[in-house]
């Protein structure tokens, strides 16, 4: 089971907006002790979408959808969704009750009653038509909620786009549903800065020490430098702490013969 992230709309392909929720999510997975284990953008195309849910739907995954589930013509994302598991798209009561709520806030906020039978209204109820079977996410910014839809050992979240809307639902999704994998993998990460050296006479290294190390993973993180620093390469092991230590000791004596110079970053 690893944790996805699929980001849709036309607007961050185009870089018409740019995209936000990748560092918030991994923000929001890293303080309960999660990672990210992969991400996807795709554009507002129903056939890609489509074909992608069906994809993801297959896994045992923990994935989050941002974006494409309003009603304007361009939001496909329910649609696809159903198309994808193969179920139509129905109603959903809690979605329309919240909804309607929605409604009658903004009805009096002007003064008015609330016309449940405007066409406006009822082209916002679809916003609650979701995959037959689906769970609603509460939305505690206007109550329009977003939806959930498990497979297997797996679920898919779909909030909007909008990031004042999607970032509490999400949290709201890992408390509610994943409390239970929080924190569960101990985790430790040390790194140094090499100058001046080559990834590839560093390679043989980093391949002895994930060798030694099973738990362990070797980054390499190359920068050319700036008018602050020269040109280096953050060198580092991470994973299980009871190898880390040893992992880090073994790299740093893998430099020193090298006579690399370096500094602790």
């Amino acid at each position: 089971m690893a944790i996805g992230l699929i980001i849709i709309g036309d607007e961050i392909l185009s870089g018409k907006r740019a995209d936000k929720h990748f560092p918030k999510v991994v923000e929001l997975l890293a303080e309960r002790g999660l990672q990210l284990g992969w991400a996807e953008y795709l554009g507002d195309d129903r056939t890609r979408i489509t074909s992608t849910l069906r994809r993801t739907f297959a896994s045992d995954d923990i994935v989050f959808s941002c974006g494409g589930i309003g009603a304007t013509p361009d939001d496909h994302t329910r649609q696809c969704a159903a198309a994808a598991l193969g179920v139509p798209l129905e109603l959903h009561p809690e979605a329309r009750a919240k909804i309607e709520e929605r409604i009658a806030d903004v009805a009096r906020e002007t003064g008015r009653e609330p016309d449940y039978a405007a066409p406006d209204n009822i082209h916002r109820l679809r916003m609650g038509e979701f995959p037959q079977g689906a769970e609603i996410i509460p939305n505690p910014y206007n109550k329009i909620p977003g939806f959930t839809v498990r497979h297997g050992q797996g679920a898919h979240h779909f909030v909007p786009g909008f990031p004042v809307m999607a970032w509490p639902m999400i949290e709201w999704v890992l408390d509610t549903c994943y409390p239970h994998l929080f924190r569960q993998t101990a985790w430790l990460e040390k790194a140094v800065l090499v100058f001046e050296m080559a990834e590839s006479t560093l390679t043989p290294l980093m391949e002895a020490i994930e060798a030694e190390f099973p738990l362990v993973k070797v980054f390499s993180l190359p920068s050319v430098g700036d008018e602050r620093t020269r040109r280096h390469i953050e060198l580092g092991v991470k994973g299980d702490p009871t190898q880390v230590e040893k992992a880090f000791d073994k790299l740093l004596a893998g430099l020193n013969g090298f006579r690399a110079e370096y500094q602790h970053g």
